[in-house]
């Protein structure tokens, strides 16, 4: 499953960890956004951060061939 964490600019210690089956990450214009990839509407951001809050994405699921180890 996609995770992702959120390390912020100025919140030390209060990063989001985010994890959805149908998530994706893009950055445009000035913004992180989240979006659902299974929704059907065009708009599909689940959550959009601005560019300057964020300091990082870090993208940190488990790679496919470590989850099938431990199954």
């Amino acid at each position: 499953m996609p995770a992702y964490l959120v390390v912020h600019t100025e919140r030390r210690g209060d990063d989001q960890l985010i994890e959805d089956p149908n998530l994706t990450v893009e950055f445009i214009d000035g913004w992180v956004l989240f979006k659902d990839r299974d929704l059907i509407k065009d708009n599909r951001v689940a959550i959009a951060i601005p560019a300057t809050q964020v300091r990082r994405v870090e993208r940190v699921d488990e790679p496919p061939e470590e989850r099938a180890e431990g199954a």
